[in-house]
Order: C-alpha cells, then structure tokens, then sequence
C-alpha cells in the first residue's frame, strides 16, 4: 500500500489491485476512512469532520493527479496540506 501524502497526523494511500470507484485509504489516529477522489464522499469507515475536511481539501486539490495515479498505478508522493 503506497503511502502517497502525509500531514497533521494523516496519511493517505492508495492501494495497487483495487476496486472502483476511485479512491483513497485515510488512516488519523486510530480513525479509518475510504474516500471517493471524485467527490469526497466516505465510502466506509469514519474521520472526525475536521480531518474529512482536511482530506477533501487536499483531495480536491489534486484531483486530477490522483485519478492519473489510479489509473496508471504509477504511485508517488504528493504534496501535503500546508
């Protein structure tokens, strides 16, 4: 499982073999969540609503990026939330 960002205590991935929708894993704390990339939505699991903002900020930032990475499944490290 690519680690693709880390910030404020978040780290995002995304897995090589998965299933559609487009998404990401979130891991905070002892919190997890499946993101949709598209829009955000929580797939499964659960984020405190300051975290899930945090995500949806910085997924909706590099949208277009993550979905080329879903695609291709050629995985690297994109910038944090600052």
């Amino acid at each position: 499982m690519p680690e693709i960002s880390r910030f404020l205590g978040i780290v995002i991935c995304m897995y090589f073999d998965e299933h559609n929708p487009p998404h990401i894993h979130v891991r905070y704390n002892e919190h997890r969540a499946v993101m949709a990339i598209e829009n955000g939505n929580v797939l499964a699991g659960y984020l405190p609503a300051r975290v899930r903002g945090l995500v949806e900020e910085w997924a909706e930032m590099h949208t277009a990026e993550l979905l080329a990475m879903w695609e291709s499944k050629d995985f690297h490290k994109i910038e944090p939330l600052v």
